[in-house]
């Protein structure tokens, strides 16, 4: 730390310099540098790719068709670009404001503007700016004109004075400073404020706190029962730098719930000794700053005290400023959890074209129910009152099981709310009464988001014939079929796969989100004349309002008969078709190129690798194997680098590859329904539900998700559980502890584990502040799962349970029927259901 005499922040420069224009070019220069080295690519692919996005390219167009522009940058390293851009193009205008500000008050130095221009944050800029902020006047600026301020100066130059002696001299009655002590009082404030105000000081000391101060949290008194959800924090200390971000929005949040104290301290509380020599460090870097020290001269002992004053009034702005960051970084942390999970969900395994039975779960309300054929259209719907009070067991199966052999339906889609497990055991039924004539999967969906869809004005245009209610039912039949065509209906945040959303900012989740779903909608591509305004919509260089012109130019004109058709759409103009095209599938059509995703601008070298294949056009729906053997460089012109070629030929191959895995389900064990039944060391398999900072909750068939910590992945280090798993995988688990009580499930990937192991960290039995858990923003304490649906009209909080398919195949694990269903089962069979 430089030792600097204090510049009186009253003094004014003899004479400001003239600001200096901005030179665009030189600016630009800077901004693609400073992005360059934090993505570890070149200034001259952030140039190129900033180009095309200031140009209104989007983000998957420059990923996929502008590849030799940008040095073949992803669409993961432009979103990182892009959001980088907005935040240095921010920092850049601010950092204008604040030079022309200081210059407007004629306090602009050549060393002041040279220390803004260095400024690389935000937080920088403003400690730098604050001495210089139009504020209410403060003590320190009242003393001042009242002539205080060379006392001050005197004794912080010359400790060898007396404190009383030389305040004498500046009594001023005019200004209510009547005594010595009124002045060295007065005096004080002047150097507490100059101190507090000093940019590098401040920098350095908030840098010290982050990593040696603690974060210091208590329960309040009275809150002991009514916050036990926030137990693991009633009596925590843990350096800033250190905490995990779901452990930040967790003391956040119960500081907002009023459970919790929350402080940012310089140490232990608990050990005086500890805490005054940690404080102690603190106010001896103020007073090296200051040039002052315990000499025993006559001021030192008043400087020494100003000096500790100085980092009092310090510690309040580093402690907010902190807060500011722990949140920040927290917030950031769960936005990118929140978006790997949505990526995941939305691009999880399509069912594909089969007719599926939907049915949304009710006790009193009655089982809604709904089936859509293989293109998701609907055909029939209902509903069944299996449940209490009514317990209409033997019609609703009977009902279920005409609309199943009706309609040839091969799925079930069972909602995972209220009842969700009562009605997974009349689809099992179900299935056992219509085997083996007709061999039916079911699986459990999360119904996160369905009843927000289902009073929607797009599922009213959607379907119009429907109640509400019914609606939902479609919704989650149709996601099963087609997870990526029915989730992009609904708002990204609603659909329940976050950490926190409700604790972080709106616009930030949102840019981030529906980034991700503007990524998965362009990378599996879109059919034109099948898909619904709300999938167009996501569509690059689309949007809502062409969507809705499309299908009804559709609609008025029958289907697309090739892509270049598009440009008849109103108000779709040639960079909209740019962006759009390669995105768009026309199948069938006049064009066989237009089913692929070959852009309509290289459909020229298209035809030129086919030629030379000796293929044809009309060979491309059906795939082209025979590209092997053809060198891409031999196509390569000025229009078209290798990148291009290569993504052609593979795409020729394979025309319309969907990037989605292929549909699998998890099976679950016979007997192994409820959390009691589960024991120590049982390998299971189960379902990925949702992946959070700290681990992953798993599905195993049980109604209550087990927690994987993160600690219990990998037998090698990891520092993000989605480098081991994503929503929606079917993974393998041994459990290591069951706690029916508590409903709280411990399980490990690693299953050479024994069983009983206690997991790391408090997290390891669900125990990271039950807080951590609270995926949609429903609160902490759910019981160690993450946030399912809450949007019903019944609580189906607790009521969930993931896909339950058939038993493996190969073996026979059904169940004899129960004797009170075996006269209905012969019922069936007479009307020529079920064998």
């Amino acid at each position: 730390m430089d030792r600097v005499t204090q510049t009186p922040s009253s003094a004014v420069p003899a004479a400001s310099p003239a600001l200096k224009p901005v030179d665009p070019d030189e600016l630009n220069a800077r901004i693609y540098a400073q992005i360059a080295e934090e993505l570890g690519v070149k200034p001259w692919q952030v140039k190129a790719a900033v180009e095309l996005l200031d140009g209104g390219s989007t983000v998957p167009f420059i990923a996929r068709y502008r590849k030799e522009v940008t040095g073949t940058l992803d669409d993961a390293q432009l979103r990182d670009l892009e959001e980088r851009l907005r935040y240095l193009r921010e920092l850049e205008d601010r950092r204008r404001s604040v030079l022309e500000s200081i210059a407007q008050q004629g306090k602009l130095t050549a060393e002041l503007e040279a220390s803004i221009q260095a400024a690389d944050t935000k937080a920088r800029l403003e400690d730098i700016y604050l001495p210089f902020k139009s504020k209410r006047r403060t003590k320190a600026q009242i003393v001042r004109e009242a002539g205080l301020e060379p006392l001050a100066d005197a004794l912080l130059a010359n400790p060898g004075l007396e404190p009383e002696a030389e305040a004498a001299g500046y009594l001023n009655s005019e200004h209510a400073i009547n005594d010595a002590a009124e002045a060295l009082a007065g005096a004080r404030s002047i150097l507490v404020e100059r101190i507090s105000q000093d940019a590098d000081l401040v920098t350095e000391l908030r840098e010290r706190l982050w990593k040696q101060g603690l974060v210091r949290a208590q329960v309040r008194e009275g809150m002991e029962s009514e916050g036990q959800k926030f137990a693991d924090y009633f009596d925590f200390a843990q350096a800033p730098s250190g905490l995990p971000s779901h452990r930040v929005l967790a003391l956040l949040r119960g500081e907002k719930e009023g459970v919790l104290d929350l402080n940012i301290v310089e140490g232990d509380v608990s050990d005086k000794e500890e805490f005054a020599a940690a404080r102690g460090r603190y106010e001896n870097a103020v007073a090296y700053k200051l040039s002052v020290a315990d000499q025993g001269r006559p001021a030192d002992k008043w400087l020494m005290q100003t000096a500790q004053l100085g980092w009092r009034r310090i510690l309040v702005k580093l402690a907010i400023d902190l807060r500011v960051r722990l949140f920040t970084d927290a917030e950031d942390e769960a936005v990118r959890i929140f978006a790997a999970n949505l990526r995941d969900v939305l691009l999880a395994a399509p069912a594909g074209n089969r007719a599926t039975l939907g049915l949304d779960p009710g006790l009193r309300t009655g089982v809604k129910v709904a089936v859509v054929d293989g293109t998701g259209k609907v055909v029939a719907t209902d509903t069944i009152y299996p449940h209490a009070p009514a317990k209409k067991w033997d019609d609703s199966l009977v009902t279920l099981a005409r609309l199943s052999e009706k309609h040839n339906v091969d799925l079930v889609a069972i909602g995972n709310g209220t009842a969700s497990r009562e009605t997974d055991k009349l689809a099992t039924e179900l299935i056992k009464l219509l085997a083996p004539k007709q061999k039916i999967q079911k699986l459990v969906v999360s119904e996160a988001g369905a009843s927000i869809y289902s009073a929607s004005a797009l599922a009213s245009a959607e379907l119009p014939e429907l109640d509400v209610s019914i609606r939902g039912a479609v919704s989650i039949a149709r996601r099963l079929q087609d997870p990526l065509a029915e989730l992009v209906k609904i708002d990204p945040k609603s659909i329940g796969v976050g950490q926190y959303q409700h604790d972080i900012t709106a616009a930030k989740l949102e840019r981030s989100l529906d980034a991700v779903v503007e990524d998965c909608v362009n990378a599996v591509g879109v059919d034109v004349n099948t898909a619904s305004p709300s999938l167009l919509a996501r569509v690059a260089g689309v949007g809502p309002l062409l969507s809705e012109n499309i299908v009804s130019f559709r609609n008025e004109n029958g289907p697309f008969a090739k892509r270049s058709d598009l440009k008849k759409v109103p108000r779709l103009g040639a960079k909209a078709f740019e962006q759009c095209s390669g995105f768009l599938r026309i199948t069938g059509g006049a064009e066989p190129l237009d089913s692929s995703s070959v852009h309509p601008e290289a459909y020229g070298v298209a035809r030129k690798i086919l030629s030379a294949a000796g293929a044809a056009a009309a060979d491309v729906p059906r795939g082209v194997g025979s590209l092997a053997t053809l060198d891409p460089q031999t196509f390569v012109d000025d229009a078209f680098g290798l990148p291009t070629v290569r993504d052609i030929i593979s795409e020729l191959e394979k025309p319309g590859r969907d990037p989605r895995p292929t549909f699998t389900t998890a099976s679950f064990s016979e007997g192994v329904e409820k959390i009691s039944d589960l024991v120590p060391g049982m390998v299971l398999e189960g379902t990925v539900t949702n992946v959070a900072a700290f681990g992953a909750f798993v599905d195993v068939g049980v109604h209550q998700d087990g927690l994987v910590h993160i600690s219990a992945m990998s037998n090698k280090f990891i520092s993000d559980p989605h480098e081991v798993v994503k929503s929606g995988q079917v993974v393998k688990v041994k459990v290591l502890e069951a706690d029916p009580d508590r409903k709280r499930i411990s399980l490990t990937l690693r299953l050479d584990d024994e069983a009983g192991a206690k997991q790391g960290g408090r997290a390891a039995a669900g125990r990271d502040g039950s807080a951590d858990k609270g995926s949609s923003g429903g609160g902490p304490g759910k019981g160690g799962r993450p946030g399912p649906s809450r949007d019903r009209g019944e609580s189906k909080g607790n009521s969930r349970s993931g896909g339950r398919p058939n038993p493996p195949r190969g073996r026979d694990n059904r169940k004899e029927p129960a004797p009170g269903n075996t006269a209905m089962a012969e019922a069936l069979r007479r009307a020529g259901l079920g064998k």
